[in-house]
């Protein structure tokens, strides 16, 4: 089983002659330094690179490329070498990349010479660096291991071997990108990206896709702006999804990196000069072409024979395909798919609404024309003029719902399509893949947090997909005023038959909101456990006044909390107190790079803490460790949920804005306040509650329990 390593996470090598693989989304260069004890290099004779790739011990390939393999036989490094550091860095002049940011996350992978992975690493989080140590594999004891670092540099090449105390660092980078510029007719470009199928709609602009033509991540959220915040991959890879504060942004996080001004003028497919129908399809979304026919001398692959044609509906329209999408595993291609539904949905209601307010405008345009000759306001060629240009409205009216609603058809029927395919991460609690449940063996890429949804198709529920680690905290919003943001709507009625068990026909009341955020927050981290592998994600709780206990039985008769959370200002302390030690002895084992240090009863695995009720039982001294966690916590692996009232802190007056500002807000029930920033869209969100009276939730997590004891 390959182990998925985060930033400063160390994993055991069981061999010394292994293969270190590269997959990068451009081409990139990559070399290995020889370092002491401390990471220092005893010259440029330490340095393996394309000018020289062969050291004792290493071997590295000689051009820039978007996938490399590096060869390591640890046992013939000199006895001096006790870090070997894998260093990737953009090359320059060759029209690639100029910065990490602008495309996939590179990923590391440390396999045998037989192709077994041992430890994988993908290195989330970079912007606008063009050099980063990737990973190091280091010597402790006699025995090997290898390291997470992650460690970026904006100043490129020259200052990361610089860094590693290399006195000739600028005479080496310019040397290695000579070295490169000379291979350059050899480099190897990334690997063509597979072309999003689905369909292109003429009435509906399937997802964007950034530089590279690598997919985007999700959309991000009214706080981050469902990844879906600007990072989907914004922050890595992307802002992903809905943000908190209001809007929602694109994986990835997350709408994808985006501006809200729109594609560049190039960009724009040409408006007809016949006046012809304008094509709104997305300009960087092209079809898939069809393969070449084999030639005839060609053996046919066993199986059934294939069809003279794709398949098709009835109207003529291809058929949707789960995983029609690009990317490098078919998570990645659903979650891009998801959120390429998404952009579609948001592009054909913008083109509806715009198409519906066109027809308002020239209705009162005509009607001011027809009123404003006083002799034809009272006989019949005045009521003659009022009826055209109703009949006119209507016709447009008519003309822009037919294509919304042949959009939909085919959003609808994808949406089909894809949902039972979803693996469990980004299913719902109804989807039968929860019933075949397994404890998964690697790291999930995203979480599923919700649905979101439009009023003019109450129907079709997009999944809200946010990256994981999550790159922000997550705030259910147990106050009053959460169910009324989005004002009175028939998305609120379609809501409270979806949820029977949850809501009635009025609107909930304080405490019926309480215990409902609660459930969310419940059902948030049971699924955050179950995507992981055992032992892998830990859940903390801070409930003071001990109201949570009947939404935390779950978790606590699973065995997933050990016990119920101590009530009053000493459970609050103690948690909080744990919990910033964690962080802060992992940010010193990352600094000095130093993992292997770290106390042997201190827990590594990714934490969810819940604080309910906050800030019930919060002093100064505990708000202060709490901001702390919110600031610090997720690039450690420490997430953090409030389930509050934020009516309850106005006492602390603007202390807290901070605080609620940098959390992705979420509601207990259906809510329109959601905003993507790409075409201003608010978007109701639906928490990801099991259906009334299902017992997955319980199944799900005694199944984890259980393969937590047999591991």
């Amino acid at each position: 089983m390959t182990a998925e390593l985060v930033r400063g996470q160390n994993h055991p090598l069981d061999r010394t002659r292994v293969e270190i693989r590269v997959a990068a989304g451009g081409p990139v260069v990559a070399g290995v330094t020889l370092g002491d004890e401390q990471g220092r290099l005893s010259g440029v004779e330490a340095v393996a690179h394309p000018g020289a790739p062969r050291r004792t011990g290493i071997e590295v390939p000689r051009q820039a490329a978007a996938e490399h393999r590096i060869a390591v036989d640890l046992d013939a490094l000199p006895a001096a070498v006790h870090r070997v550091s894998v260093l990737l860095a953009l090359p320059s002049g060759i029209g690639g990349l100029t910065a990490f940011g602008a495309a996939a996350a590179p990923a590391v992978t440390v396999t045998g010479l037989d192709g077994t992975g041992i430890a994988r690493y993908t290195i989330t989080g970079l912007g606008a660096e063009s050099a980063v140590v990737a990973v190091e594999l280091y010597r402790r004891q006699d025995a090997w291991k290898v390291r997470a670092v992650g460690q970026g540099y904006a100043d490129g090449l020259p200052a990361m071997l610089r860094d590693q105390g290399l006195p000739q660092a600028a005479e080496l980078a310019a040397e290695i990108e000579d070295a490169v510029g000379r291979g350059q007719a050899r480099a190897v470009p990334a690997p063509a990206p597979m072309t999003a199928g689905r369909s292109e709609r003429p009435g509906t602009g399937p997802a964007a896709a950034p530089a590279q033509d690598r997919p985007s991540p999700a959309p991000t959220t009214a706080a981050d702006g469902p990844t879906p915040s600007g990072a989907g991959a914004g922050t890595g890879a992307g802002t992903e999804a809905v943000t908190g504060t209001g809007t929602a942004s694109g994986p990835g996080t997350g709408v994808g990196a985006k501006s809200a001004a729109g594609p560049k003028a190039g960009d724009l497919p040409p408006t007809p000069a016949d006046g012809g129908p304008i094509d709104y399809r997305h300009p960087r979304r092209r079809s898939a072409p069809a393969p070449a026919a084999p030639a005839p001398s060609s053996p046919r692959p066993a199986g059934p024979p294939p069809s003279a044609t794709d398949p098709t509906a009835p109207d003529g329209s291809p058929l949707p395909v789960a995983g029609d999408a690009a990317g490098w595993s078919m998570d990645e291609r659903l979650y891009n798919q998801v959120w390429g539904m998404f952009e579609d949905l948001a592009r054909s209601v913008a083109a509806y609404r715009s198409a519906a307010d066109f027809a308002e405008t020239r209705l009162e345009q005509e009607l001011d024309r027809a009123l404003a000759d006083p002799r034809a306001r009272l006989g019949t060629a005045g009521d003659a003029a009022r009826a055209t240009a109703r009949d006119k409205h209507a016709t447009l009216v008519t003309q822009a719902r037919a294509a919304l609603d042949r959009d939909l058809a085919q959003l609808t029927a994808e949406s089909e399509v894809v949902e039972p395919a979803l693996p469990p991460a980004f299913a719902r609690w109804d989807n039968p893949v929860w019933q075949g449940y397994h404890v998964p063996l690697e790291r999930p890429m995203a979480l599923r947090l919700g649905d979101l949804h439009l009023p003019e198709v109450l129907d079709l529920r997009i999944p809200m997909l946010v990256r994981l680690p999550l790159e922000r905290g997550l705030w259910i919003d147990s106050g009053p005023d959460s169910y009324g943001h989005g004002g009175p709507g028939p998305e609120r009625d379609i809501g409270r038959r979806e949820l029977p068990g949850a809501l009635t026909d009025g609107t909930p009341d304080g405490a019926e909101l309480r215990r409902l955020a609660m459930e969310s927050a419940v059902a948030i981290a049971a699924r955050l456990l179950a995507i992981h592998p055992a032992g892998e994600f830990a859940v903390q709780v801070i409930d003071p006044a001990g109201a949570a206990a009947p939404a935390l039985a779950p978790l606590v008769e699973s065995g997933a909390l050990p016990a119920y959370p101590l009530p009053g200002a000493k459970g609050v302390a103690a948690v909080l107190e744990e919990l910033t030690r964690r962080v802060e002895l992992v940010q010193m084992a990352v600094r000095h790079r130093a993992a292997d240090a770290l106390p042997a009863d201190l827990d590594t695995a990714g934490q969810l803490l819940i604080v309910h009720d906050f800030p019930h039982g919060f002093d100064d001294r505990a708000l202060t460790r709490l901001r702390y966690l919110a600031d610090e916590g997720p690039a450690i692996g420490v997430h953090l949920m409030l389930v509050a009232d934020r009516a309850q802190s106005r006492e602390y007056g603007p202390v807290l804005d901070p605080l609620w500002r940098s959390l992705l807000r979420l509601t207990p029930v259906p809510d329109a306040h959601l905003a993507d920033p790409w075409v201003g869209h608010a978007w109701t969100y639906e928490p990801p509650l099991a259906p009334s009276g299902s017992q997955v939730v319980r199944q799900v997590l005694g199944r984890l329990a259980a393969a937590r004891r047999a591991s």
